[in-house]
């Protein structure tokens, strides 16, 4: 891969929610500009080799830093090493962002209820088109859905009331609904498509899928993503192409 596709950024900051999940945050070049939704490209450099892989934006567009979100995968070749980061760290990052996954592929049905469903990282970029003044606007209603296997992994939270408080300050219509699957105290405890199927996610947001007014968007594991979206077109749901349709998914593999 060339390296003259990249700039070299500073990481200012890591957080680490778990042993296998962390946050961290670069310095941002004034040339990169994205779209709440979209992904970048980081590399690493491992021996001789830059090895590249692709991370949803946390952060808002607007933001002067970039902020992203990962799982430690173990023996992967680029989370191994990255799990490591320390301030002040340098990491390469590809010059483009790229990636689907945003609002404005939507054209019908014209937005009214918005459902942001996440297993894990697929949090990312919904928090990124979160702290976009325009979804708050152009949505009557926004559910948040963010299933975890236990408590600990249940990351942001708070920051996810900020952001409803901040770029949503007077939206009545917004709800984070957590999932922990292996908790089965939790009020929702079972996978997405079995919610879905079952009736129990809807029951929980007071709100139905609906085919003529819903945009949903799934971003996680590649099983997830795949059962999610065959769970709602079941319901009557479809693909989102060229603009029309329910359901958009992000394709990083």
């Amino acid at each position: 891969m060339s390296i003259e596709k990249f700039t070299l950024e500073k990481v200012l900051s890591v957080h680490r929610w778990t042993n296998t999940l962390f946050s961290f945050t670069m310095t941002r070049p004034a040339h990169f500009k994205f779209t709440a939704g979209q992904f970048a490209r980081i590399g690493l450099k491992v021996g001789d080799d830059l090895v590249v892989r692709a991370y949803s934006v946390v952060s808002s567009p607007f933001d002067e830093t970039l902020e992203f979100f990962s799982i430690v995968v173990p023996d992967g070749a680029f989370t191994s090493n990255l799990q490591h980061l320390k301030v002040g760290d340098e990491l390469y990052l590809e010059k483009i962002p790229y990636g689907y996954l945003t609002l404005a592929r939507y054209q019908l049905p014209l937005p009214q209820d918005l459902w942001l469903l996440g297993t894990g990282t697929g949090l990312a970029p919904f928090l990124s088109m979160l702290q976009d003044f325009e979804t708050w606007q152009k949505y009557s209603k926004i559910h948040l859905v963010y299933s975890v296997r236990t408590q600990s992994e249940l990351a942001y939270v708070e920051r996810i009331q900020e952001i409803a408080e901040t770029f949503g300050e007077g939206h009545t219509g917004f709800k984070f609904i957590p999932i922990i699957t292996r908790d089965p105290s939790a009020q929702l405890h079972e996978r997405l498509p079995v919610l879905i199927a079952n009736g129990e996610l809807e029951k929980v947001a007071e709100l139905d899928f609906n085919a003529d007014t819903s945009h949903i968007m799934l971003c996680g594991n590649p099983e997830m993503v795949e059962d999610t979206k065959e769970a709602l077109k079941a319901r009557g749901l479809k693909m989102n192409r060229r603009g029309e349709g329910n359901i958009a998914v992000e394709n990083y593999w």
